[in-house]
């Protein structure tokens, strides 16, 4: 092994205030609210989703009060179609509960949700895939601010949590994923998900886990 790598071991070093940063995935009303396209147009259940506000809001909380940054991924489809292209349209067409003009940029759909709304200080990076990193200031974003770690929260897990993620660490960043922070519509994808996450490239954990870091980090 090459002497120079310093390799981060265990939760704590992981998830240090110094080199950690909360990444919020989708948490918006199209996928989350029970009047957004996703739910009330398509009839995909909410209750998973919606089970993790409380998870969530509490890492956010945590993180403002330790010194780690908070960013929300905001999924984003542009005005005319402008955000499409061929292989996306086709996989959109036939992916569940889905839609093509699902989180239109400026709409009711694409806010996060009441509960989790942005505080002052955060972050917001608009992504038209699947991934947060893919053709978004994400990387730079978390770079500019000394980031090595992401702890990765949102929906759905096995779709824009998962490409996240692993995006993430292919730009060889740690990934931390809190089990009950994220949610899919299918509860077999989820558990999936997150068994090849656990094998392959990321810690996954409790929310309570990564919050007792940050508490006993804090200021």
């Amino acid at each position: 092994m090459n002497a120079n790598v310093n390799v981060r071991s265990g939760l704590a070093d992981k998830c240090s205030p110094a080199v950690a940063a909360l990444v919020i995935v989708d948490m918006v009303n199209d996928f989350v609210h029970p009047q957004g396209l996703t739910v009330a147009g398509n009839g995909r259940a909410v209750d998973a989703a919606r089970s993790t506000i409380g998870p969530i809001g509490s890492l956010a909380t945590a993180a403002r009060t330790a010194g780690v940054p908070v960013v929300y991924v905001q999924h984003s489809t542009m005005p005319d179609g402008a955000s499409h292209s061929g292989p996306w349209v086709d996989a959109r067409g036939r992916a569940t509960y889905s839609s093509l003009d699902i989180c239109l940029d400026g709409s009711w759909g694409q806010q996060v949700v009441d509960e989790l709304v942005p505080r002052e200080g955060d972050l917001v990076v608009k992504k038209h895939r699947y991934s947060g990193f893919a053709r978004t200031e994400l990387d730079t974003v978390l770079q500019e601010r000394g980031r090595e770690t992401i702890v990765v929260c949102g929906v759905s897990t096995n779709v824009c949590v998962e490409a996240t993620a692993r995006q993430g660490f292919d730009l060889d960043y740690y990934v931390v994923i809190p089990d009950d922070a994220c949610a899919s519509w299918h509860s077999g994808l989820h558990e999936a998900a997150l068994a090849t996450a656990r094998h392959r490239y990321a810690v996954v954990c409790s929310t309570s886990e990564v919050i007792s870091v940050w508490q006993d980090s804090a200021p």
